[in-house]
């Protein structure tokens, strides 16, 4: 299926119900069954990935099929390897792709029974749970802050609690500095010194959680703003209090001439009375490398120079991400390359109409469809792949008189 895009000729001035962030419904779920006990998660993601782990733990069946969610696939191999039971976790094509075995080996290090059952190092594997008593592991933090999460969560309920030990460089730290907090709101105490986090065997205390609206996808709206002629765009229920690393969207966006209002219950976005857009952006993305293909995208359409760093962990997302951008970018007349630390962008912004592949990335889809505002026609391919992390996403699109048609 294609999605053709028209932008609508008048200003845009539209109020937006975020969807739920998918990486604080998804802690919460794993919380919620690590406790044993039953409680309320308000606003839970309605997320394909957040369906699909939930789905996956209240199934009975020995095969667990993930599909792309990778969330789910890290998350429950640590839940599953301290459960009673056997279960195989198997996912879609490219999840088969996606390295897994830095958690394994930590899991196995602490004598879980965990195997391949194809790729060593990559899904599907089996799980035997058992408990699990030793106290020390060593995890790889230079691939996937997810591997290290599944580990924080199940560390309390440990016979011995559990002492981790990061090497190397940790990814989007503040993912897992989102995963404790979520813990301390359930009453975990950690420690965390350096590269050694400790917790103690501890209970997760059972009470009601509501889960924030998520910044990752606010990321489309500063977008849309910073290509309009004329927007003011209010995103309700974003704090600036926020365990979620993407809440540092504001300042980054102040780059690119948007500026962010907080009001009591949401920001307001529109652009600068004086568009004040630098002349070189320089990022690194390690801490929120979801903000990357957005920020890319609009800097190609804006035509700015650009230093951007800590993205090569892209390349073991839902597809290899950096491979996906530099494709529809040169679509553009736009190169993507790398130049010694940093990945710059050359060439001239080709305002044309342009089909644009998705590789089965739901983060690709909304990084381009801003380009509508600009370009005569924008086609996205397989625009479905949204319902991975913002089901809502086209209908909150037509709120702002965007045209969307469907086709073959």
């Amino acid at each position: 299926m294609i999605a053709k895009i028209i932008a609508p000729e008048n200003s845009i001035h539209v109020t937006i119900n975020l969807p739920a962030s998918k990486s604080l419904s998804n802690r919460a779920l794993i919380i919620r069954a690590l406790s044993g006990k039953d409680f309320e998660i308000k606003n839970l993601s309605e997320a394909e990935d957040t369906k699909i782990l939930l789905r996956s733990l209240d199934s009975t069946h020995k095969t667990i099929d993930v599909g792309a969610a990778g969330t789910a696939m890290r998350f429950l191999t640590a839940y599953f390897a301290i459960n009673e039971g056997e279960k195989i976790l198997t996912g879609t094509e490219r999840m088969k792709q996606r390295p897994i075995a830095s958690l394994v080996d930590a899991l196995k290090s602490l004598g879980a029974k965990i195997e391949y059952l194809d790729k060593t190092g990559f899904p599907p594997i089996k799980i035997k749970g058992k408990r699990l008593i030793k106290k020390e592991v060593e995890i790889d933090g230079s691939i996937s802050s997810q591997f290290l999460s599944g580990l924080l969560m199940i560390a309390p309920v440990l016979g011995n609690g559990l002492s981790i030990n990061i090497k190397g460089n940790l990814v989007s730290r503040p993912y897992a500095e989102m995963t404790i907090g979520l813990m301390q709101h359930f009453g975990v105490s950690v420690s965390w010194t350096r590269n050694r986090i400790e917790i103690l065997p501890q209970s997760y205390q059972a009470k009601p959680y509501k889960a924030e609206p998520d910044w990752s996808a606010a990321a489309f709206w500063y977008s849309l703003v910073a290509l309009s002629e004329d927007a003011e765009i209010i995103l309700t229920g974003l704090q600036k209090e926020s365990l979620q690393g993407d809440s540092v969207l504001p300042e980054l966006m102040n780059q690119f001439g948007v500026a962010t209002e907080f009001l009591n219950n949401g920001i307001k976005l529109r652009q600068s009375s004086i568009v004040n857009r630098q002349s070189s952006i320089k990022i690194d993305f390690t801490n929120f490398p979801d903000l990357a293909q957005s920020l890319t995208v609009l800097a190609a359409a804006l035509d700015l120079e650009i230093q951007f760093s800590g993205i090569e962990n892209l390349r073991l997302k839902e597809t290899d991400r950096i491979s996906a951008l530099q494709t529809e970018l040169k679509k553009f007349g736009k190169d993507f390359i790398k130049e010694g630390d940093y990945f710059i962008l050359k060439g001239k912004f080709k305002r044309s109409e342009q089909s644009i592949e998705t590789y089965d990335d739901h983060r690709m889809v909304m990084a381009f469809a801003p380009l509508a505002l600009i370009c005569e026609n924008i086609n996205i391919q397989n625009p479905e792949t949204v319902k991975k992390s913002y089901p809502g996403f086209w209908e909150d699109l037509k709120l702002c008189d965007f045209m969307v048609t469907s086709g073959k």
